[in-house]
């Protein structure tokens, strides 16, 4: 996986891996559903997007999740909470791309989101429903994408739905 991801410095990767399990130790119902799901693997062949709080507490979660044999992508739902170190762990240390930058401006953190879209999820985690509301500006291919990730065939779209994709095609 290593390149497919934004970050602000694969050289943080030790401090973040080492404040992670740091925090791990202090989850025992994480303990308990790693050591589970690692072995019933429930998630199995599973995309998960996930817009959340780049920090120490979504880590864990998200390896829970990994471990249960999900395929993850994380971008950040605040870039100005995003810990630097833990994106870098994710990426180096448990191959979960990551598309997280402290303090990142708008056109990086809607490109970030774009390609934690590009995995087409199947499920979304979603702190502010970045996801699946972004602004009109963006192109086509991202609303589709978004119908994609919620696994919304056009066709199924009643009237309403179906006008509102139409303005937003039409950008009006």
């Amino acid at each position: 996986m290593m390149g497919n991801y934004d970050i602000h410095s694969l050289e943080l990767a030790q401090t973040g891996l080492h404040r992670i399990e740091w925090a791990f130790s202090e989850m025992p119902v994480l303990q308990l559903l790693l050591r589970r799901f690692s072995d019933e693997r429930p998630l199995a062949g599973i995309r998960i997007g996930a817009c959340l709080h780049v920090t120490t507490e979504t880590a864990n979660l998200l390896r829970v999740l990994q471990a249960g044999g999900a395929e993850i992508a994380l971008c950040a739902s605040n870039p100005l909470s995003t810990q630097d170190d833990v994106a870098a762990a994710l990426v180096q240390e448990f191959d979960i791309p990551a598309f997280a930058i402290c303090g990142e401006d708008n056109d990086t953190y809607y490109r970030h989101i774009h390609a934690v879209l590009e995995t087409r999820p199947q499920i979304t985690m979603d702190d502010g429903a970045d996801l699946i509301t972004m602004p009109r500006e963006l192109d086509n291919e991202v609303a589709r994408l978004k119908l994609e990730a919620m696994a919304v065939q056009i066709d199924s779209l009643s009237e309403e739905q179906q006008r509102y994709l139409s303005s937003w095609q039409e950008g009006t």
